[in-house]
């Protein structure tokens, strides 16, 4: 199996590090140009220098409605695009104002929302496009300890699947991808506290998944690239008769047969 994207431009939200770094330079490495997207020129120019040729950056922050139009006018018509940003923040229900919910929701609903809006159209126009939102096992297994982080994520699934049915019969693919625990930077330095001399951080890891996520069939965090090889198959040709679908790189966390 060939993952081909030459000539292929593909956008990247929040792809200066972590899983959307994965995801940026594995569809580098299948020959796409990559476009890297951060907040700050220092990361996103690092990022793009990582990459080499056939990769751009812009520092944009997609949290508002003014830094995605900024976005849309730099780069009008992506192939590929891949809804990646996202944040997360443990935190009581019962402690999570109002100013947290939102931040939530424009980060890592409205950010693709947006972006979908204005893309996949032109995307139509040319019988062909890959929209892909990063959700998460979250969308599902609600975590407890942040109840407004997994309903985002519920909303990013919801809106893969709705985009998917509205561009049907286009050549488009509207898709989810739903990570489980993932060693990405986010969750290294959530848990680096937790590392000591008789305590590996690779042990601390896998204590995480067992307590927090104890349906976890692989019983690991996920490493960012089998994150991002299911993100490059989807954006890819050969995934044609895939859209509409949340795809579970999960490890087997969410206890469903489908």
């Amino acid at each position: 199996m060939d993952i081909d994207l030459l000539g292929k431009v593909a956008l990247v939200t929040g792809s200066t590090e972590g899983i959307g770094f994965a995801i940026a330079r594995g569809l580098h490495e299948a020959g796409a140009d990559v476009v890297i997207n951060g907040r700050t020129r220092q990361k996103v120019d690092a990022a793009v220098a990582r990459l080499g040729g056939r990769a751009r950056g812009h520092a944009l922050d997609l949290a508002s409605a003014e830094g995605c139009d900024a976005m849309i006018r730099a780069e009008p018509e992506p192939d590929i695009v891949v809804s990646n940003l996202g944040i997360f923040q443990p935190l009581d229900f019962f402690e999570t104002d109002d100013a947290i919910w939102d931040r939530h929701w424009q980060v890592n609903v409205m950010a693709g929302v947006r972006l979908a809006r204005a893309y996949l159209p032109k995307m139509a126009a040319k019988s062909w496009g890959r929209f892909i939102f990063l959700g998460s096992e979250s969308a599902f297994n609600i975590p407890v300890e942040m109840i407004h982080y997994g309903v985002s994520k519920t909303a990013d699934v919801a809106v893969a699947r709705g985009l998917a049915k509205r561009m049907a019969g286009t050549g488009v693919t509207v898709n989810s991808v739903l990570p489980g625990p993932t060693m990405s930077e986010g969750a290294a330095e959530m848990l680096k506290g937790h590392v000591t001399a008789e305590r590996s951080f690779e042990q601390v890891g896998i204590d995480f998944v067992k307590t927090h996520r104890p349906t976890s069939i692989l019983q690991r965090p996920a490493t960012v690239e089998e994150v991002a090889n299911m993100v490059a198959y989807v954006a890819s040709p050969l995934a044609s008769a895939t859209t509409g679908a949340a795809l579970r790189v999960d490890g087997g966390v969410v206890d469903s047969l489908v």
